[in-house]
C-alpha cells in the first residue's frame, strides 16, 4: 500500500501522493468562490423544496361550504393551492379582500381548468367561485400566507 502523506516539493507547497500521481492541494480564492456559488444554489433550491401543496376542500374539492377549510392550517408564501372541481359548474377567481367580502368577481383572475394550481403570495389571498350565487353559498376561501 503506497504511503499517503505530505512532503515539500521545490516551490510546490504541500503535495499529496495517492499512489498514482501527485495531487495539488486546493489553494486560492477560486475554490472559495466555487464553494460559495454551490452553497448559494443549494439555499435557493431549498426554498422551493419547503413549499407545500394543499388540495382545497381535501377529498371533497372546491365546492359549497368550503369557507372554513383553511382554519387550523399554516400557509407560507410559495405554497400551492390545488382547486379540483367540475369546470362546467364552477371556476376559481382570485380577488382582493373587497371582492371576497362582497362576492364580486369583476376584477379578478379567473381559472377554469377544473384542476388549477395557484401559488400563494405573502399576505392575504382570496378566492371565490364566480358562478352566480356560489360565493354566497360559502364557495370562497381566504388564506393568509406568512
Amino acid at each position: 500500500m503506497p504511503y499517503i502523506g505530505s512532503f515539500e516539493s521545490a516551490g510546490m507547497g504541500n503535495t499529496y501522493y495517492n499512489g498514482l500521481e501527485p495531487l495539488m492541494a486546493p489553494q486560492g480564492r477560486g475554490s472559495a468562490i466555487v464553494v460559495s456559488i454551490l452553497l448559494l444554489g443549494m439555499l435557493l433550491h431549498c426554498g422551493n423544496v419547503l413549499a407545500a401543496t394543499y388540495t382545497v376542500g381535501d377529498a371533497g374539492g372546491w365546492t359549497f361550504n368550503v369557507v372554513g377549510w383553511p382554519n387550523g392550517k399554516t400557509f407560507r408564501a410559495g405554497d400551492v393551492l390545488v382547486f379540483n372541481y367540475n369546470p362546467a359548474f364552477h371556476n376559481v377567481v382570485g380577488v382582493g379582500k373587497n371582492g371576497y367580502d362582497t362576492c364580486t368577481a369583476s376584477s379578478g383572475q379567473t381559472f377554469q381548468s377544473g384542476s388549477d394550481q395557484i401559488k400563494l403570495v405573502q399576505g392575504g389571498n382570496y378566492f371565490i367561485c364566480g358562478f352566480p350565487g356560489h360565493c354566497a353559498k360559502n364557495m370562497k376561501i381566504a388564506v393568509n400566507a406568512l
